[in-house]
């Protein structure tokens, strides 16, 4: 048998999301002039570059010759000893023993297939990477990012690896040892049975906290942080057959907490109009007064950069964005920042100053009192019952809808009927014409002729008196 064209497009290996989109910057093309070329959407392309979809079929084997990349995954580099994992999801939430760390980055593998992949160990990949063992524990935290996080981005390769399942093997299949002769190989232990609800509740537990304090930062509002991290887990439970599959669960939940508490409907909302307290500490409450002074695009793109430690591709996709443009906005709110803080301003470069605000931003967000999400199973149960409300709603609505057609069209009139025109006056008519006055005698004949009885001839020659 022969495979179809289509086939064999379907299988035309892709880089990864993050190099797709440098190789495209690198051409420099546009995501419409790429979406031209493919025949999709501009969204579509930009789907693929954040790596929540994968194109399929021809439109896939028109992708590669676009990007015209290899096709063979880039071969991770060695790590160097004393290098550490990259900054991660909740950097500026996890404190040591002795200073500010941060937690390994969130590694997505470079391709993740959903048909193979289950929802417990896409939650695994996102949440526990591996260090490697000459990695120190101690230097978590990037003291210095390189311009353009080129270097940082290598290191972070380099030492992070994520764990390709969380299942245990034997050790003669670890160690690729051979079993005694004459002996059978132990069978392989079965494979956790994770249900979605566990799987959503290992992310919960994992992030919410931190995610609270993120966007406590970028709100100023206790009570909106909570409620956008709740809101968002509750999409992500409606939508977890698409969230588990993802490349990064942890940051589809962020974004979408971000999304809701910057919208601007908020200020319409008494509860939300104004901001917090700030903190009572002089230095704290002067970085926390400089944040909410920035415009909330310039914050979130510091916030994502300076304060989880994502890049500036990553930062540039979730801020939905191009990198040339989050760049500017970094640079922007870093000069803002500079004009308040001399110790900002007086960095020795660009990465030293990104490792001052990382480590502003990291006490600042520990430093504050913020809400204790409630547990996991009571926000899934919350938004159960939200989406079975609305729906209720619609449908009492739709209900509603008929109802009131259906009268409408019992009660309608079944014909036209002309309205009837309003009165006009009309002029230029002369006066209508007719007998002039009787006179006495002509009322006397008159009654003469209806009180007698006319009887033939008679009634020719009336009788007067």
């Amino acid at each position: 048998m022969t495979r179809s064209t289509t086939d064999e497009a379907a299988a035309e290996p892709l880089p990864s999301p993050k190099e797709r989109r440098r190789l495209r910057e690198a051409k420099s093309l546009s995501e419409d002039q790429v979406a031209a070329a493919v025949r999709v959407t501009r969204a579509t392309v930009r789907s693929w570059e954040t790596g929540r979809t994968s194109p399929r079929g021809r439109k896939r084997a028109l992708y590669a010759k676009v990007l015209a990349a290899e096709t063979k995954p880039e071969p991770e580099p060695e790590a160097s000893p004393g290098a550490g994992p990259g900054p991660g999801v909740e950097s500026v939430t996890e404190p040591t023993a002795t200073e500010p760390a941060v937690e390994p980055a969130a590694v997505k593998p470079a391709a993740v297939k959903p048909t193979t992949v289950k929802p417990a160990a896409v939650v695994a990949v996102a949440t526990e990477p591996e260090v490697e063992p000459g990695a120190d524990s101690a230097d978590a935290r990037p003291a210095a990012k390189p311009a353009g996080r080129a270097a940082g981005k290598a290191s972070t390769k380099a030492a992070v690896k994520p764990a390709p399942h969380p299942v245990t093997r034997p050790e003669s299949v670890k160690t690729g040892a051979e079993p005694e002769r004459g002996l059978p190989a132990p069978p392989p232990p079965e494979e956790p049975d994770f249900s979605p609800a566990d799987a959503f509740d290992e992310l919960y537990a994992r992030t919410a906290p931190g995610l609270v304090r993120q966007t406590y930062l970028l709100t100023g509002r206790r009570a909106l942080a909570l409620e956008s991290v709740e809101r968002a887990f509750q999409l992500a439970w409606h939508r977890w057959p698409e969230v588990a599959v993802d490349r990064d669960p942890a940051g589809w939940v962020r974004a979408a907490a971000y999304e809701f508490a910057m919208s601007p409907w908020h200020r319409m909302r008494r509860t939300h109009r104004h901001p917090d307290a700030p903190p009572t500490e002089p230095g704290r409450r002067a970085l926390f007064d400089a944040l909410l002074d920035l415009p909330p695009a310039y914050r979130r793109t510091l916030l994502l950069y300076d304060g989880v430690g994502l890049d500036l591709p990553e930062t540039a996709a979730e801020t939905e964005a191009s990198t040339p443009a989050a760049a500017g906005r970094l640079m922007t709110a870093r000069a803002a920042l500079a004009e308040r803080f001399p110790e900002v301003a007086e960095a020795a470069s660009p990465a030293a100053q990104s490792a001052l605000l990382h480590e502003r931003l990291g006490g600042l967000a520990r430093a504050e009192n913020v809400p204790v999400p409630r547990p996991a199973e009571a926000v899934r149960t919350g938004g159960e019952n939200r989406a079975r409300l609305w729906t209720r709603a619609a449908i009492a609505g739709v209900a509603l809808l008929m109802v009131v057609t259906g009268l409408t069209l019992h009660t309608a009139p079944t014909h036209y009927e002309q309205p009837i025109s309003p009165a006009e006056r009309v002029g230029g008519v002369p006066p209508r014409g007719g007998p002039q006055q009787l006179t006495a005698q002509d009322l006397k004949l008159q009654r003469s002729l209806r009180e007698q009885v006319a009887h033939g001839p008679e009634r020719l020659v009336p009788e007067t008196r």
